[in-house]
């Protein structure tokens, strides 16, 4: 990777440390513990939590905010008990996703192509309230023109809702993880 310092924007590091997590962003030095235990690093080639934790750092604003690889994640968070700085590097790509969201830097169709977010087909949907009942984190609801919607904001793509859909009305892509990486 070429890094361009006209591209670097320094300041970029003091933005994302009031997220929650990030505050240890600065004592990470390197060792690598995050990525020795992170299951995405070993299927997704361009994937390694600590480079990412560097590139914020750097100031490498525009290509974390604006590419692909912040959205690898599978935010399982095996890389934070095993830091010895207390570095919460799931935190730092959430904050990173978060910032990208803000900014629309990425919309829901892209987000959906990257597996990020169930989609239910309307024409499918009988409205019967399984997903809804069943996802743990809110994010199916009914709309009034009687069929469900799943708001990208509180969808973590678990795929329950996928898998207990009794239409098959909910589909939701394959992950970078899945796939293997970000092609």
């Amino acid at each position: 990777m070429t890094v361009q310092l006209s591209k670097l924007n320094p300041a970029f590091v003091e933005e994302i440390l009031p997220h929650q997590g990030c505050d240890t962003l600065n004592q990470c030095y390197g060792c690598g513990s995050c990525s020795g235990v992170c299951p995405v690093e070993k299927v997704v080639d361009e994937f390694d939590p600590r480079k990412i934790v560097h590139m914020v750092s750097m100031g490498m604003e525009e290509e974390l905010v604006t590419g692909n690889i912040i959205w690898a994640c599978s935010q399982c968070q095996s890389c934070i008990p095993v830091c010895p700085q207390n570095v919460r590097c799931a935190d730092v790509i959430k904050a990173l996703r978060d910032e990208a969201i803000k900014r629309k830097s990425v919309d829901e169709h892209r987000l959906e192509s990257l597996g990020q977010f169930a989609v239910v087909e309307a024409g499918k949907c009988v409205a019967c309230l399984t997903c809804v009942r069943l996802c743990p984190f809110g994010a199916p609801r009914i709309i009034e023109e009687g069929y469900a919607v799943i708001e990208p904001e509180l969808c973590h793509a678990c795929g329950i809702c996928v898998l207990e859909c009794p239409a098959e009305a909910i589909r939701l892509a394959p992950s970078p993880e899945a796939k293997g990486g970000l092609a």
